[in-house]
């Protein structure tokens, strides 16, 4: 009898222990979001980064927990079976970081918020018919201004030639283009795209505008911003400055926003829809300020003169 009643304790604690385990194994969070990053490059992280902790910071203020898929799909083709697996999941919100990630997740689903980041024009991303269950961030930045700032620090003057880098697969890059073209050519500058669909075509192209311009201007794209060392190294040596929207290392100066900042201001607006506080179509597309920046190391070795102010 004692062994019976000792195994028949042991399986109760045995079973007990087993519902347990089962019970936290089961142990489901408040919500649960997606996030689609298009590829790895630090723009785009900061980006990732800056929503995950705005995020995480204002529903654990709220007694809220979240659960955080982060999917970087490499390429754009691939977003669209990131974004499936959210939507097969039920996530209660998607966080597209760059437009091939937007455009995806708005053809996937009319019904689970989306809210962009990194994404220069939503109009245009969508011919001028938002969805309605899309808002966001843009990284837009005056481009008059950009213009201005370039034209000003490398005195340029009419007759000069400069050359914008994009890849043809990424068509926020193209309405950057546009404007620049026709801000630079009211001044008489030469400007002339330098393309590209594949990144093993970027480094002949970037060797023939280099030893074509007297300056470049990269504006917001992935495709070059994740290999933008090539450029550097390529312009750095033929000693022709390199300006870009987005910052970053190989640029001498830049007029851009704080990627961290720009994900930080979508996770607080994905933390208000969450909680019920407001609605996708309370909010219109956000900007933020840009700010300038120099590269000092660069620019004594273009021999560019930082302004003192």
């Amino acid at each position: 009898m004692k062994k019976i009643a000792s195994l028949t304790l042991a399986l109760i604690l045995c079973a007990l222990s087993v519902l347990s385990m089962a019970s936290c194994g089961d142990e489901k969070t408040d919500f649960t979001v997606g996030i689609c990053q298009l590829m790895k490059h630090p723009s785009l992280d900061q980006a990732t980064e800056g929503f995950v902790a705005a995020l995480k910071e204002e529903l654990t203020a709220a007694g809220k927990t979240v659960t955080i898929d982060t999917q970087v799909a490499g390429e754009a083709q691939l977003c669209s079976t990131v974004i499936n697996t959210f939507t097969a999941k039920k996530v209660d919100l998607i966080m597209a970081n760059a437009t091939p990630a937007l455009t995806a997740a708005a053809n996937a689903t009319t019904t689970i918020p989306v809210l962009g980041t990194s994404v220069t024009d939503y109009a245009d991303t969508f011919s001028g018919n938002i969805p309605a269950n899309v808002t966001g961030t843009s990284d837009a930045v005056p481009f008059d201004e950009q213009a201005k700032m370039m034209i000003d620090t490398l005195g340029l003057v009419p007759g000069d030639q400069v050359g914008v880098l994009y890849c043809t697969n990424e068509s926020n890059s193209l309405v950057q283009y546009n404007a620049v073209k026709a801000l630079f050519e009211a001044e008489g500058i030469v400007v002339v795209a330098y393309t590209f669909s594949e990144t093993t075509e970027l480094q002949g192209i970037v060797n023939s505008m280099a030893a074509e311009c007297k300056a470049v201007y990269v504006p917001s794209d992935n495709t070059v911003a994740s290999n933008d060392s090539v450029v550097g190294t390529i312009c750095n040596e033929a000693n022709v400055p390199v300006f870009t929207s987005y910052g970053g290392e190989i640029c001498y100066a830049s007029l851009a926003i704080d990627y961290y900042e720009l994900g930080a201001e979508t996770g607080k607006m994905a933390a208000q829809i969450l909680l019920g506080k407001k609605t996708v179509a309370d909010f219109e597309i956000t900007t933020l300020t840009p700010s300038v920046v120099y590269n000092e190391e660069l620019c004594t070795k273009l021999g560019i003169a930082v302004p003192e102010n």
